[in-house]
């Protein structure tokens, strides 16, 4: 199976984790992880950030193909109004790059990542660094938008096994 890189995105409206991986379906590969920190300027100039950001990383690290982590169901509607708006500008910066975008829940993330749908964000970056092999302090939004790049890896490597065996 030839390598694939996938950006994986953590949206938010305060700070926008970004991960990116090589893929081959056996082996993950670091490759970039940051933060976009969008502090407290007016939502606009926050989604202009995010979609520039992206945009940037997209045209200097030329992945393949975006996963983000969708909308979870949030008890407060001005905030998951935000993320929602946070994860549009990530999406339309992919779209606009001719990326195939690719979905997944927190605990499908979770899921894939730790093992368990219900971890918490310290045994997110726990698993994050010990399947990527990295040492040293990781920042959340980082190792969550890593997460999201590793679950895609997992996901898209099953999908290419099942067509191979005629299931679908």
């Amino acid at each position: 199976m030839t390598s694939k890189r996938i950006m994986g995105i953590d949206p938010g409206s305060r700070f926008t984790g970004v991960g990116i991986v090589d893929s081959d379906g056996q082996r993950l590969l670091h490759v970039h992880s940051d933060c976009i920190k969008l502090g407290d300027r007016p939502i606009p100039e926050r989604l202009g950030m995010i979609f520039n950001g992206i945009t940037d990383l997209i045209k200097l690290y030329q992945p393949d193909e975006l996963a983000i982590e969708s909308i979870f169901v949030a008890t407060n509607a001005g905030g998951a109004l935000k993320l929602g708006q946070a994860r549009g500008a990530a999406i339309c910066a992919a779209v606009v790059n001719h990326l195939s975008v690719h979905e997944y829940s927190p605990r499908e993330v979770k899921q894939a990542t730790v093992g368990k749908g219900s971890a918490d964000k310290t045994q997110v970056q726990h698993m994050v660094k010990y399947l990527l092999n990295l040492h040293g302090k990781l920042q959340a939004d980082s190792a969550d938008a890593l997460a999201v790049a590793i679950c895609h890896s997992h996901a898209s490597h099953l999908n290419n096994r099942i067509q191979q065996a005629g299931w679908q």
